[in-house]
């Protein structure tokens, strides 16, 4: 990476500093003393100055390179964010169509169940007046065979008469003779 100012051979301020490191650790230590004695002083002064110069702008690079990560990360964070939310939409939306399929299942079993309990009720009328009819039916027709076996009781009781005058009606009964008011019933009369 080459910064403004500087030569593409001109060395990185890491490496400067490795220099100055590397010279350090090469001094000697002078006889009987701790002490140590710097040879190339101004050659250590020089690449500490350089490396000096170089640490503002490749910290202002470094500075950029992590405002450019942060920045990127931030984008990333709130792409995930949005991701996020809308899988809780999603799912959200998933959970109310299933609560609206289960309501709708539950409604329908409640129709279905209301159906076959008022047909059941129906049925259960129309029996009911089916029976009550014929109840009345059979009260009619109880009647009726007490008529009619009255009437044939009548009939196998009383000779019917024969007459041959000119009072005779075509069948040769004298209706006046005969009771023709006993003869025909209403069969609501008891």
């Amino acid at each position: 990476m080459t910064v403004a100012g500087e030569t593409p051979s001109s060395p990185e301020t890491e490496e400067l500093i490795r220099r100055v490191t590397e010279i350090i650790d090469g001094t000697r230590a002078l006889p009987l003393s701790s002490s140590v004695k710097l040879d190339n002083k101004e050659e250590v002064l020089e690449l500490l100055e350089e490396a000096c110069q170089r640490l503002p702008e490749e910290t202002r690079q470094a500075r950029w390179l992590v405002k450019e990560r942060d920045e990127y990360l931030a984008k990333m964070q709130r792409e995930g964010d949005d991701i996020v939310q809308e899988a809780r939409v999603q799912a959200e939306r998933m959970v109310q169509r299933t609560e609206i399929v289960r309501e709708a299942q539950q409604t329908a079993r409640r129709t279905v169940e209301a159906a076959r309990d008022e047909a059941r009720r129906l049925r259960l009328e129309a029996e009911d007046y089916c029976d009550q009819k014929l109840a009345a039916f059979e009260v009619v027709l109880d009647r009726t065979i007490k008529t009619v076996s009255a009437g044939r009781e009548k009939l196998s009781v009383t000779p019917l008469p024969i007459f041959d005058g000119p009072d005779t009606d075509i069948a040769g009964i004298d209706a006046d003779d005969f009771g023709a008011e006993e003869a025909f019933f209403d069969q609501d009369r008891s």
